[in-house]
């Protein structure tokens, strides 16, 4: 058992935080003031091969693996929460679904550009009366000649808006539930309401409407009636996505933390050598390192193609409930500060909740676990 990153993912490590640091963090917060996305730091992120980490070069990746996909938005998120997730939804909602599942002409014309950065993806599985229940979903897909009309509304779809290639999902009969790739200049697509959000503010979310969609019969991902198979999957390595993004922010936090409580003096000495302030950083810096082990295993254990749902549950809701944790506990050492805007603190905070929510609540995370134990 070797704990130790080999060299190319150190290097991969680096080279995510020297561009994090350089091109994103210094405009962070003003685009989560402003709740803007940013394209260019996306089109950046695909000149350092970024958008395709784990596909293989044939299809416009660079022939990495899982476990370097989740560094690169641990990285990320550590200074910018939004940047993080837009790769996390982009390579495992949307591009993994059609790795996966798609044909090779589906790869070639959908994949690649995805892969290289040329177009963002996203996922549309979420509807007002069909969130942890998705099987409850409403939007429909009917035949007609040699396309499908697809009619309903999903929403809360991160990148929504921005992105060019979108994988919905839809009843083509009662109960079945069939995926589709559909682009946004299909006749009938239309993105909807921009939410305005508590955190992850530069990342769009917004809701996707298809009024009588045309989408070609050869979009369609997989075959009639796997759609829900290819959900559930999907979302499988999408949690280690956002533990990867919940294990960035809680290091953010508390790297912030450290340096306040070293320079902040209380009592004549810095606050980091009161017993009270070195047990919070102590006990946050544990339980980040046990997230990350966490999901680092998730990652590895999809990497080298094996089981990996209960991992990738369990990183999720323990790196989801550490990022709330000790954001919240990063706040406090910044005492009233902390409440500002003039510290990044605060804003890591409004992030971190989130990574308790998508990608299947914090309960269904315990639903999923303890129906594997069981089974």
């Amino acid at each position: 058992m070797n704990f130790l990153l080999s060299d190319e993912h150190e290097m991969l490590r680096k080279m995510v935080r020297d561009f994090a640091e350089n091109e994103v963090a210094p405009t962070a917060a003003v685009r989560d003031d402003e709740e803007r996305f940013d394209r260019s730091i996306f089109n950046k992120m695909a000149e350092l091969g970024l958008t395709g980490i784990p596909w293989p070069e044939k299809y416009g990746g660079i022939g990495f693996d899982y476990l370097a996909y989740v560094i690169a938005v641990e990285e990320l998120s550590k200074v910018c929460a939004s940047t993080g997730v837009t790769l996390s939804a982009h390579t495992s909602l949307a591009c993994w679904p059609i790795y996966r599942f798609g044909t090779e002409e589906q790869k070639e014309k959908y994949l690649k550009p995805m892969a290289l950065g040329e177009k963002i993806g996203a996922y549309c599985l979420t509807e007002s009366e069909s969130g942890s229940d998705a099987g409850g979903m409403r939007m429909t897909a009917s035949v007609e000649n040699d396309h499908y009309i697809l009619n309903g509304t999903k929403i809360f779809i991160t990148n929504g808006g921005v992105a060019e290639v979108y994988i919905v999902f839809a009843l083509t009969k009662d109960r079945e539930v069939s995926a589709f790739i559909i682009e946004d200049n299909f006749p009938g697509f239309s993105a909807g309401k921009k939410e305005r959000k508590l955190g992850i503010r530069s990342s769009p979310t917004t809701e996707i409407i298809l009024e009588n969609c045309i989408v070609p019969k050869e979009n369609m991902l997989g075959s009639a009636g796997d759609g829900f198979k290819i959900a559930m999957m999907t979302l499988d390595g999408g949690r280690n996505g956002i533990a990867a993004q919940a294990v960035g922010i809680a290091q953010g936090a508390l790297d912030a933390a450290i340096s306040y409580a070293k320079e902040r003096k209380q009592f004549g000495k810095p606050i980091a050598a009161h017993q009270g302030i070195g047990f919070k950083l102590a006990d946050m810096a544990t339980d980040i390192e046990a997230a990350r082990l966490l999901t680092y295993k998730a990652a590895w254990k999809e990497s080298n193609n094996l089981p990996y749902g209960k991992e990738s549950a369990m990183a999720k809701l323990f790196a989801g409930d550490t990022a709330m944790k000790v954001t919240t506990e990063a706040v406090q050492v910044f005492g009233g500060y902390g409440y500002t805007k003039d510290y990044p603190v605060e804003r890591y905070m409004r992030d971190a909740k989130i990574t308790q929510i998508y990608e299947g609540t914090q309960e269904i995370q315990r639903l999923v676990i303890s129906r594997m134990l069981t089974k």
